[in-house]
C-alpha cells in the first residue's frame, strides 16, 4: 500500500520496498548478558534505536493463547454497548487514570483522535503506599467483568519480563552494563498499557491517531491483523512515510522521548500515526514501560564514544521540541503531557495536594 505525500517534502514509499527489522530476542531472555548471542542482539537494537527508532522483536516469549484471550476480552469489551462502557468512563478513574473514552475523547497535537480505548496499568489495591499517596497513575483498573482483569495482570506481567529484557539489550547497544537503566528509575518503572479500537477511516484527512512521538522510553506494541501504523524517515531534505504492518508472531517496538532525553540524542525517538484504511475495526494494544513518577529525569553520563548522536537535521521533530531540556521529574513531565490529550478531564482531577 502506498502513502499519499502530505506535503511536498514526503514521497509516496511502499511499504514492501522498505521495511524495519526484526530481531530475535530469546537470548535476551535467557538472562546471560554477556554470551556472544546476546552482544549480538544488542548490536542488532542499537542499529534498529539509530536508524529506525521502530523495530519488530520475534521468540518474546509470550504465548500465542494469551495474545489470543486478550484479543476476544478486548473485542467483547468494545462490542458493549455505549451506556455499558460509559459506566467505565475514565471520568471514574480520578488520578490512576484508568477507564474507557469515546472516539473523539483523546486529543493528539489538538486535533481529535478517531479512536475509543481504555486506559489500563499495573492493578494496585487501595493498600500499596503509591495509592496511598495519591500518586498519579497508580491505581486499580476499572474492568468490566473478572476474565478481564485476570487477562490484563496476565498480560502485563508478561509485558513486564519482556520490557526488562529489552532495556538490558538497549543498555548493552550502548556500551553500558546491562542494569544501567536501573539507576533512571526503570528497576521500578511505571508501567501503563492501552487498549485502542479504530473504526475504519471515513476519509483522507481523518485519523486514528495523528503524527506524534510516544512520551516515554519503550512502547511495546501488539497489533491486530488489519495494520495501519505509518512510521516518518527523514532522509536528509526528504521526509516519507513508510507501514509497519502486522507480522505474524512479532510485537513492534519503538522508543520514545525519555529514551532520547537519556541518550543525549543518541538514539531519537520517531513521529508515528495511525490510519485504519481496512474495511474493518482495528484493535491495538500498546504497553508503555516508563521511568517510576518520582525519577529524576536526566541523561546517561557514561556512553560509549562508539555512537555519536544523529545530526540535528534527522531530529526534525514534528512539534519543534527539544527533549534534552527537559528536567524535574518524570511524574511531572507525564503529567504536563497528559494534561493536553485529555484537557477537560485533566481539569476536574486536583493535582494541587500531590507531592511530586
Amino acid at each position: 500500500m502506498s502513502i499519499p505525500a502530505s506535503d511536498q517534502k514526503q514521497q509516496e514509499v511502499n511499504s514492501n520496498v522498505q521495511h524495519l527489522p526484526v530481531i530475535d530476542i530469546s537470548a535476551l531472555l535467557e538472562g546471560q548478558y554477556t554470551s556472544a548471542k546476546v552482544l549480538k542482539v544488542a548490536k542488532q537494537i542499537g542499529k534498529a534505536c539509530r536508524h529506525h527508532g521502530f523495530f519488530y522483536i520475534s521468540d518474546h516469549g509470550i504465548p500465542l493463547d494469551l495474545e489470543l484471550k486478550l484479543e476476544n476480552v478486548a473485542q467483547e469489551f468494545f462490542a458493549q454497548p455505549h451506556e455499558f462502557k460509559k459506566s467505565l468512563h475514565i471520568n471514574s478513574g480520578g488520578k490512576a487514570w484508568r477507564g474507557w473514552f469515546p472516539v473523539g475523547q483523546e486529543l493528539t497535537s489538538g486535533l481529535p483522535d478517531q479512536k475509543e480505548g481504555i486506559y489500563l496499568g499495573e492493578d494496585l489495591d487501595m493498600s500499596h503506599p503509591l495509592v496511598l499517596k495519591q500518586t498519579p497513575f497508580y491505581g486499580a483498573n476499572l474492568c468490566p467483568n473478572l476474565e478481564f482483569r485476570k487477562t490484563i495482570i496476565n498480560w502485563m506481567e508478561k509485558m513486564h519480563q519482556v520490557g526488562d529484557a529489552l532495556m538490558r539489550g538497549i543498555a548493552l547497544s550502548l556500551g553500558l552494563e546491562a542494569e544501567r537503566f536501573n539507576q533512571h528509575g526503570m528497576n521500578e518503572p511505571l508501567q501503563l498499557f492501552r487498549i485502542f479500537h479504530y473504526p475504519p477511516s471515513q476519509s483522507e484527512q481523518e485519523w486514528g491517531v495523528g503524527e506524534h512521538t510516544d512520551y516515554g522510553v519503550l512502547t511495546i506494541l501488539k497489533q491486530d491483523q488489519h495494520g495501519g501504523l505509518q512510521i516518518k524517515k527523514i532522509e536528509g531534505a526528504s521526509e516519507y512515510w513508510i507501514d509497519a504492518p502486522p507480522i505474524e508472531g512479532t510485537f513492534v517496538i519503538n522508543i520514545g522521548d525519555m529514551l532520547e532525553k537519556m541518550t543525549g540524542g543518541h538514539y531519537v525517538s520517531t513521529p508515528h500515526r495511525v490510519k485504519n484504511q481496512s474495511s474493518h475495526s482495528r484493535l491495538s494494544f500498546p504497553y508503555f514501560f516508563d521511568p517510576n513518577y518520582y525519577a529524576e529525569l536526566s541523561t546517561l553520563a557514561d556512553l560509549s564514544t562508539g555512537s555519536p548522536p544523529m545530526s540535528k537535521q534527522t531530529q526534525s521533530r514534528w512539534d519543534h521540541a527539544d527533549v534534552q531540556q527537559i528536567k524535574g521529574t518524570y511524574g511531572a513531565y507525564l503529567l504536563s503531557k497528559v494534561s493536553k490529550v485529555f484537557p477537560e478531564l485533566f481539569g476536574q482531577v486536583h493535582y494541587s495536594d500531590i507531592n511530586q
